[in-house]
C-alpha cells in the first residue's frame, strides 16, 4: 500500500511541476493577495510536498502544524535543519538525509 501511495506522491508531484512550466530557481510567486510570496525551488518544493505539505498546507499557511510563511523571520537555517531532521513538539521526524534537510531548511529560511 505504501508502495502506491509513494507512487502517486511522485506522479502528482511531477505533474505539479510540469504544469508549473519548471520556472526558475529564485522565481518568486505572490499569493494570497500579496500577503505572501513563496520563493521557487523546484527541489525544496517537490520535498516540501512530500513531507510536509500535509500539515503545514499548500501555500504553508498551516494546518495541523505552524504556518511556516514567515519561518525564516522565526528561525535560522540551521535551527530549521534541526527542526527537520530530529522533530519538535509533536512534529516528527519526517526527512532523515542530511542533504535533503539541508536542501529544505535553505528554503524555508528564505521565508521572512
Amino acid at each position: 500500500m505504501k508502495k502506491y501511495f509513494m507512487a502517486f506522491v511522485m506522479g502528482a508531484s511531477l505533474l505539479t511541476l510540469a504544469a508549473c512550466g519548471g520556472g526558475g530557481e529564485d522565481q518568486e510567486t505572490t499569493t494570497g493577495g500579496g500577503e505572501f510570496t513563496m520563493v521557487e525551488n523546484d527541489e525544496a518544493q517537490s520535498l516540501y510536498k512530500q513531507s510536509c505539505i500535509g500539515c503545514h498546507g499548500g501555500n504553508m499557511e498551516s494546518g495541523s502544524g505552524p504556518n511556516l510563511q514567515k519561518v525564516g523571520s522565526k528561525y535560522s537555517e540551521d535551527e530549521i535543519k534541526n527542526i527537520i531532521l530530529n522533530g519538535k513538539g509533536s512534529m516528527p521526524v519526517v526527512i532523515n538525509d542530511d542533504a535533503e534537510a539541508a536542501t529544505l531548511a535553505g528554503w524555508l529560511a528564505e521565508h521572512k
